[in-house]
């Protein structure tokens, strides 16, 4: 889907010249925005550290109206039906059923009319229950992001962030707006999906110094859509929805549909059949006249020829296959938006996708905590709680069930120093001053673990690890 985007934007020229798609007013405010002073950023939004208030917030939404992309615009019944008979089969289809008629066979011209409108109407039945279930699906499915309101973190909807909003960030974060950064540690965002730079960019709080030439080499400065590969960050909205950079974007794209392989295939045929149909009705055309020299006659029999060359049933067969492609999707839980789509998912060998939130109650509960050997260990789940109380980046699931699980008392252990989460190292670790000892505490993938291990402990005995691999 991403490849397929940025396919779209280069059409566009987006990735060539990414700020020439925001407007003026919203890039200024933006650059403006980020190259000033904290406390000038905030007397200019009217913000503060802690954020917005509930009512505030409120507010602004009603003012500035949701956080969401443009959408393109559902057609009216009649546009929608004026679309789908601008198909040239279509068009070539009536044609021959206006000359049916002209030429007395009234039984072909009502067939062919029967063809085409059966044709046209299935598909837009199909388009339109597909429409309604994504609707509803979205309404569903909703991504959410962290802001302050009222110095309290409060889990949002992206939709309802607003300018001044404070946003909190970390690994695996999509940004939700165009943001200037507060405070950053070790914060590294990939912006492919508007640049098409496979290679996170190092982004930091610091103001720049010199003037860009675009919006997008801004330090300070993320982006909707974006995402955050490693890292923390507090950050500020500055613009938010259609007058975001990904927003004028999607405004773009939104323009003008683009022509898929199947109906640039059919065009084609029917192209290359009417070339077909001009050359042979006009020489059948030409030899009967000459033959018998009654060119009315002629006229009415190679206009019988042209009616009799062309595929009416062609249409149908198209739709019924492609609504055939459809159902069986829907079988599988898939919702085919377009039906001409299917013959472009029929072409793809390899379909590279993400999978966004969970397929359970998205809740974790902690049941055990086992040891290198499985056994149960207080000692791990300690450990487990003091990395999951002493991270500063926002808490995930799995931290979220560890803190449920027990409340310890930390009062006398501190922070030393911490490492945020990041897909290179794939671990989160903290210092924490613990028990007089400054102790390294690292949470991540197994594997990662394992390859920076070179001991364990089991009842104050150590071992080498590589018993276990062994055992």
């Amino acid at each position: 889907m991403k490849s397929n985007l940025l396919t779209k934007l280069a059409t566009h020229g987006a990735l060539l010249s990414p700020s020439a798609t925001i407007s003026e007013g919203d890039q200024k405010r933006l650059v403006d925005s980020c190259v000033c002073s904290q406390n000038d950023l905030f007397a200019l939004l009217d913000t503060g550290f802690q954020g917005l208030s509930d009512k505030e917030a409120e507010q602004r939404l009603s003012k500035y109206g949701p956080n969401e992309l443009s959408k393109s615009r559902n057609l009216s019944f009649w546009r929608n039906m004026f679309e789908r008979f601008k198909s040239p089969l279509v068009l070539q289809l009536l044609i021959i059923a206006l000359i049916s008629a002209l030429i007395g066979e009234f039984t072909s011209s009502l067939i062919v009319g029967f063809m085409i409108l059966l044709s046209v109407g299935l598909s837009y039945i199909l388009d339109e229950r597909s429409n309604r279930e994504v609707e509803v699906l979205g309404k569903r499915v909703q991504s959410t992001t962290y802001v302050l309101r009222d110095g309290v973190e409060q889990e949002i909807r992206m939709s309802e962030v607003v300018p001044g909003d404070i946003v909190l960030l970390h690994a695996g974060s999509i940004v939700p707006a165009d943001i200037r950064l507060l405070t950053t540690k070790d914060f590294f965002v990939s912006e492919s999906s508007l640049t098409g730079e496979s290679l996170p960019v190092e982004k930091t709080n610091q103001i720049p110094t010199e003037k860009k030439q675009t919006a997008l080499d801004l330090p300070n400065a993320c982006f909707m859509g974006t995402s955050v590969t490693s890292g923390s960050a507090r950050a500020v909205v500055i613009n938010t929805g259609k007058a975001t950079l990904f927003g004028e974007l999607a405004r773009k794209l939104n323009e003008k549909r683009e022509e898929t392989s199947f109906d640039k295939g059919i065009r084609s045929f029917t192209f290359l059949m009417i070339r077909f149909m001009v050359v042979l009705v006009s020489v059948v055309f030409l030899m009967v006249g000459l033959t018998k020299g009654n060119w009315i006659e002629a006229l009415l029999f190679s206009l019988s020829v042209a009616v009799g060359l062309t595929p009416e049933m062609l249409p149908m067969i198209v739709t019924v296959n492609l609504a055939k492609g459809a159902l069986t999707m829907a079988k599988k839980k898939v919702i085919v938006k377009k039906l001409p789509s299917i013959q472009n998912l029929g072409a793809i060998d390899i379909l590279c996708t993400d999978k966004t939130g969970t397929l359970t109650q998205d809740r974790v509960v902690l049941e055990h905590h086992l040891d290198i050997i499985g056994n149960t260990s207080e000692e791990v789940l300690n450990y487990a709680y003091l990395n999951s109380f002493f991270q500063t980046g926002l808490r995930n699931l799995l931290d979220r069930a560890v803190l449920e699980y027990v409340d310890l008392d930390v009062s006398e252990c501190r922070l030393v120093d911490e490492l945020p989460f990041d897909f290179q190292r794939r671990r989160m670790s903290v210092v924490v001053d613990y028990e007089g000892d400054n102790v390294l505490i690292c949470k991540g993938a197994v594997e990662e673990i394992y390859s920076c291990c070179t001991h364990y402990q089991i009842d104050e005995e150590i071992y080498p690890l590589i018993d276990i691999i062994k055992g």
